[in-house]
């Protein structure tokens, strides 16, 4: 199957490659001289039939309808990564903040999770991990800001500052909700 796929794909590659030197399908360069368009080949896949494009499956965005779309950040919780809103995500906002997840999608600052995600099973899946981390306390001075400073964790719900040591383990409420969230992860 495997040998079968890579000669079809082979057998594709040189029919492009040798469409571009104009001697496959009877035309020359008087049809280019003239002006005409060439004609697009039908490439033939290793079962004799027509081939199929390829097209990649992307998830659907949506539409622009929720009450936090077009602000720069993702409200989508379809989604994780550094493109997501610091926000609490709301149900209400899956499939409803399609430009500014698609824009961050296409940036690679977001990956999907599936479309069965809610915020009842988002929980679930990340209560598992938050019940496993010592969070500590919210002792230090830039807790509750909205922003992770505990330096055990990284991704897109940490501070910009320079992280102190003496915030480990002290921005409890911060980390656990941008780690419940999906912005945040436990570094190794």
């Amino acid at each position: 199957m495997v040998l079968r796929v890579s000669s079809a794909l082979l057998a594709a590659v040189a029919l492009v490659a040798l469409a571009g030197c104009d001697m496959i399908g009877g035309s020359d360069n008087s049809d280019a001289a003239a002006g005409k368009d060439a004609k697009p080949l039908a490439l033939a896949d290793a079962t004799g039939g027509g081939a199929a494009p390829v097209v990649a499956a992307g998830p659907d965005f949506g539409d622009d309808n929720g009450d936090f779309a077009k602000d720069g950040e993702c409200d989508d919780m379809r989604f994780e990564g550094a493109g997501m809103t610091s926000t609490r995500l709301l149900d209400a906002d899956i499939r409803h903040d399609a430009s500014d997840c698609r824009a961050a999608f296409n940036q690679n600052r977001l990956t999907f999770k599936g479309d069965n995600v809610t915020s009842a099973t988002l929980a679930s899946a990340t209560q598992g991990d938050a019940n496993r981390i010592q969070w500590g306390d919210d002792g230090s001075s830039f807790a509750n800001d909205g922003e992770c400073d505990d330096k055990r964790f990284s991704g897109a719900g940490m501070t910009s500052t320079p992280l102190l040591d003496s915030d480990i383990s002290h921005d409890a409420t911060d980390c656990r909700v941008a780690f419940q969230q999906g912005r945040l992860a436990l570094r190794q």
